[in-house]
This record gives structure tokens, sequence and C-alpha cells, in this order.
């Protein structure tokens, strides 16, 4: 009866919550860019590439659409629609007949003006992937994956209402990002472990290793002179009116945030460590029991330092070929600029990662073993 009420109080605190941040303004809803527009979905009836000029690989010009709105105040409406090609594959799509894509409708005097396309539509796929992984989370886990969603909602909720917002606003970066990443570190570790000792003890570990990645990673990012600009559209970003944001701290902060997670992992391994041994041997002492937990931390920190180096560069594997094609020395690639900045991201979040074990092991010895003489006391 007792761990069933204490399993509600938890969920009842993340739905709370969750029901919290989905109603938060972020204060950026009515972007000028789309005042006046309708985001529907619309279905590709007929196509028309004769403006469209080819070369190779590259497309540039304008496609023209013949579509059919299907939903929105303009629902049913046929119109013609533009898709604009710039020449990057990164960035242009080509649609085809029957596909369906994602438009902007804009109007005045509700009547359309124009119509846009922005991309293929794929927020059903989306809903349907994340469907599935939360069934198959929930099946396999039962309560634990069902807590593992609620923090997964509630990091994404808290990253897009406050993170995002704020740096926007201009707060600093890199205490914004300590207060965010303590909120979401206690957050994620008391659905884990609900009102528990088992708490305290991985979320002050986590957080000291946080503490140590951001110290070394303001440090060394101004000994490698690495200015923000080196993450990607945060030029985009200066050039939409944004250009007093600090995008070297906004770097900084990135470096620690990315890391949290694989500390919080460590520090729950850790944590549960040290106290599957205290259960199975209540007259441990605290030293004894940090020793357990260094010898759990040793053993994890060479697989989560390698994780995240595959974190990190499974993203520049195709520059990583070009680089091989082009045969650029080995001291040159290192040397260039977004190259240290993934070096330095990889370095410093694994600093992260061998402070938490010993800084864990040591807070979850002395907390959980404290426990136990406390119950003996009464």
């Amino acid at each position: 009866m007792k761990s069933r009420l204490k399993k509600s109080s938890v969920s009842l605190v993340a739905i709370c919550l969750m029901v919290i941040l989905m109603v938060l303004p972020t204060g950026y809803e009515d972007a000028v860019i789309y005042k006046e527009t309708d985001k529907v979905k619309a279905q590709v009836l007929s196509t028309d590439e004769s403006t469209v000029k080819s070369s190779g690989l590259i497309q540039s010009g304008e496609q023209f659409c013949q579509v059919e709105i299907l939903d929105g105040k303009f629902k049913g409406e046929t119109t013609r629609a533009v898709n604009m090609l710039s020449g990057s594959l990164e960035s242009d799509k080509i649609f085809e007949k029957g596909d369906i894509a994602h438009v902007v409708v804009s109007y005045s005097d509700n009547r359309i003006t124009s119509v846009t396309m922005s991309d293929h539509y794929r927020l059903d796929k989306e809903i349907l992937l994340a469907g599935m992984f939360v069934v198959l989370l929930i099946a396999f886990a039962g309560w634990t994956g069902l807590r593992a969603v609620y923090s997964f909602v509630i990091t994404i909720l808290t990253i897009w209402k406050i993170l995002v917002p704020a740096y926007l606003a201009g707060v600093n970066p890199v205490w914004c990002g300590i207060l965010i990443t303590a909120f979401l570190t206690l957050l994620i570790i008391f659905l884990v472990y609900g009102f528990d000792r088992k708490t305290a003890a991985a979320t002050s570990g986590a957080l000291l290793g946080v503490l140590v990645t951001c110290v070394i990673g303001c440090i060394f990012t101004d000994a490698f002179k690495i200015h923000g600009a080196v993450m990607a559209y945060s030029e985009s970003l200066l050039y939409s009116g944004y250009q007093d944001l600090n995008l070297t701290k906004i770097f900084m902060s990135g470096i620690f945030i990315g890391a949290s997670g694989a500390m919080m992992d460590l520090s729950v391994d850790i944590t549960s460590a040290v106290n599957e041994v205290i259960q199975k041997k209540p007259d441990i002492g605290w030293k004894e029991a940090a020793m357990s937990g260094m010898n759990v931390g040793r053993a994890a920190m060479g697989t989560m330092t390698t994780t995240l180096l595959l974190a990190y560069s499974g993203g520049y594997i195709a520059l990583l070929m070009t680089f091989m094609a082009q045969g650029t020395p080995i001291e040159n690639i290192l040397n260039y600029k977004y190259v240290s900045a993934e070096i330095l991201d990889t370095i410093v979040g694994s600093f992260g990662l061998v402070t938490v074990a010993p800084f864990t092991a040591v807070t979850s010895g002395w907390l959980l073993t404290r426990k136990k003489k406390d119950c003996k006391e009464l």
C-alpha cells in the first residue's frame, strides 16, 4: 500500500508538471513571419517542373504544385503552390503527385494570396513512431518505463518552453543552463527513485560532475578560441535579429547540457549498486560501500566515455569522409575549429563522467549507510 501510494504521488507530480509546462507560453507563439497564415496539410494533385533548372544533382528555380488543402480554414480548396529550390541538397525537397505536404497558406480578407510548400508531411509518422516506442517501453519496463516517458516529455517541454526562450531573451546561458540542468537532473532521478535518499545521493553526484564539466568547458572554450558561431544555424539566428546573443556562452552551456544525460545515467547506476550492496550487507561502513561504488564506476566509465564519442561523432561521418577523400593531413583536421569544438565536447564531457563516479560513490556510500544507522537508532 505504501509503495503504491509512493508511485501514485510521483506520477501526480510528473503529470502536474507536464500540464504546467504545456500551457506555459514561450512568448514567441505569434512570430511576425507567420501572421495571417495557416499551416496545414495538402495533397499534391500535379506538379510542374518547367522552370526548374537541373545541373547534375543540383536543382534550382521553382517547382509549381497543384494542391488540395486537407485541413484548416480553407479545407477542400484546390490551389497552386510554389516550392522554392535553392540548389541545396540539404534543404531542398521535390514533390510528386500523391505526396502529402505541409504548406503555409497566406491569406487576406479570407482569400488565399499565396501557398508555399514547406516540406513533406511527417508528423503522422513521427506520432506513430513515438507511440510505438512508448508502448514498447511500458510493455517491457512497466512502471519504470512509464516514468521514463514522463521524464522524456518533461525534458522536451522544459527545453522548449523555458531554456530556449530564456536564451533568446538574453539570459546568461551558462547560469541558466546550470539551473535547468540541475532541475532536470533532480526531477529525472526523482522519477526513478521517488522520495528517497537515493535521489539525494545520485543527484549530488551527477550535479558535481556537471559543475566540473561546466568549469572545464568554459576554461577550454576560451583556450581553444572557439566562437559559438561554430554551432549549426547560429549565424541564421544572428541574422534573424538576435545579434546581441552571446553564442560562445551558449556553446559553453551546450557542453555540460549534452553530457548531463550520461552523467545522470552513471550516477543512478552507481547509486543503485551501492544501495544493493547495503541491502545485502546492512552493517557495511560508508567507506566500504563507497569503494564498491567506485568499482562499479571504473567498470562503467570505459564504455560511457566511448558512448559520448560515438554520440558526438555520429553526425560527422560525411565530414570525415570528405577529409579522407581530399587527403587532408590529420594535424590539419584536428586543428580545424569545428573539429576542435567536437573534441572539446567529447573530452570535457568525459571529464564529467570520470569525476561523477567518485562523487556519486562517496555521496551514496555516506547517505545510504547513514540511513541504516538512523533506522537502528530509532
